[in-house]
């Protein structure tokens, strides 16, 4: 390694992060400088070896053959570097869990109490968000995700399918007699939603077309809130909905619920094992997910 030397690091960190983000502003954003601070170490390092890594074009740098090949070994070690300091960031009595923002308010943080009264060696850190996050090169040890579970390079274990049903406030449940009543009432939607309501209506001999008009919200937990409030009816799922069904803020006036072809996953990194924390905390997650199962009802 005595040829690493006379070579910036900075620069070939500049190098891997033009080079797979595709330009100097990313790359800038990411390491935490200016495009002009980022331009002049690519330069450096382009002098140091005596050779060409980018194309000079008027839309930005394109890589060159010689470019492609060096990143690609630069991404590779820059990820054996990012998960080297991951793992010195580590605490062992922390275990950070990334999860969806709804997930976490709605579901998981009513229940921690439980896990940390089993738990208490273990200090639990959520970290709410919905970008995706690799454990293998971050100081996350799990992530609970939402999808179909073919997200590269990590480890996905099923914990639950994703299954939809209406919701609506025990008021609005008395016009509710049969599906076809959704077209006399107030329907919630929901902007960001992953599936259409059809994975409900479908199965019901119904389709889209018969859906009232109502509020629309750019967040699902909203949405639940504006079901609570008597604002329509909104297709929910068990572990948003769970917790509001328990307590009577809302009902499922109709029987039936049905897959979106979506599920939540247990997500740990490929090349990290995992430790007696995270061991834990899955199948802690897993013994509670399952007890929504018998008041889950119908399936299709």
């Amino acid at each position: 390694m005595r040829n690493l030397n006379r070579i910036s690091l900075g620069g070939l960190r500049a190098v891997e992060a033009v080079g797979r983000l595709g330009g100097l502003a990313a790359a800038a954003d990411e390491i935490g400088v200016t495009a002009g601070a980022v331009s002049q170490q690519i330069q450096k390092v382009e002098r140091q070896l005596g050779r060409p890594l980018f194309e000079r074009r008027p839309k930005g740098l394109v890589l060159t053959l010689l470019g492609v090949d060096i990143t690609r070994h630069l991404t590779s070690g820059m990820a054996e570097l990012a998960a080297a300091v991951a793992l010195a960031e580590r605490s062992e009595d922390t275990l950070t869990v990334s999860v969806a923002p709804v997930f976490a308010g709605k579901w998981l943080v009513w229940r921690l109490p439980d896990f940390n009264a089993a738990h208490p060696d273990v200090r639990v850190r959520v970290d709410a968000t919905v970008a995706l996050v690799d454990p293998d090169v971050s100081d996350v040890d799990a992530c609970i995700r939402v999808g179909t579970g073919d997200w590269p390079d990590v480890e996905a274990t099923k914990l639950l399918d994703q299954r939809v049903f209406p919701v609506c406030s025990p008021a609005l449940a008395d016009r509710l007699r049969v599906p076809g009543d959704l077209a006399d009432v107030p329907v919630v939607r929901d902007a960001g939603e992953m599936f259409s309501w059809d994975v409900w209506l479908e199965p019901n001999g119904l389709d889209a077309g018969v859906l009232g008009p109502g509020p629309t919200f750019s967040d699902s937990s909203l949405c639940l809130d504006a079901a609570i409030a008597g604002q329509g009816v909104f297709l929910a799922w068990e572990p948003l909905a769970a917790d509001a069904l328990r307590r009577g803020s809302v009902v499922a006036p109709f029987p039936g619920r049905f897959p979106t072809g979506l599920a939540y996953w247990f997500v740990v990194g490929r090349h990290t094992a995992k430790s007696k924390s995270v061991r834990a905390f899955e199948a802690w997650l897993r013994r509670e997910l399952a007890a929504m199962a018998p008041a889950a009802g119908a399936t299709a």
